[in-house]
């Protein structure tokens, strides 16, 4: 092809990229010079990241929790048990399991504590 048509063709392309951002929801702006410009709006998470990040904290402190104060072998049996229920219950204790880090914490509240 021609430097024309590449050139014609990537304007194409960005206009349709433009296109399809501003059929999710624009606002007019007005720039300086008096021109109205319409920019796309930024389309917002249904849940909030921080919301998401608190939740996980939640689980990782109540998982650390749960494994200081049964100790690790009373734990892992009740994860064991679990993981013979349905598959949410699988689903839980796999997220349940004991990773190296809850460990740790663990063994460091157990020493703070005693």
């Amino acid at each position: 092809m021609t430097g024309k048509q590449l050139e014609f063709d990537r304007r194409i392309h960005r206009l349709n990229k433009k296109h399809a951002k501003l059929s999710r929801g624009y606002r007019a702006t007005m720039r300086k010079d008096g021109l109205v410009v319409m920019k796309p709006q930024r389309v917002r998470s249904a849940v909030p990241a921080k919301l998401l990040l608190i939740c996980l904290a939640g689980l990782f402190a109540f998982k650390v929790f749960l494994l200081s104060s049964l100790g690790s072998s009373a734990y892992q049996y009740r994860v064991d048990n679990l993981a013979l229920g349905t598959p949410v219950e699988k689903a839980g204790a796999w997220v349940m399991q004991i990773d190296p880090v809850s460990e740790f914490l663990a063994t460091q509240i157990n020493s703070f504590i005693r």
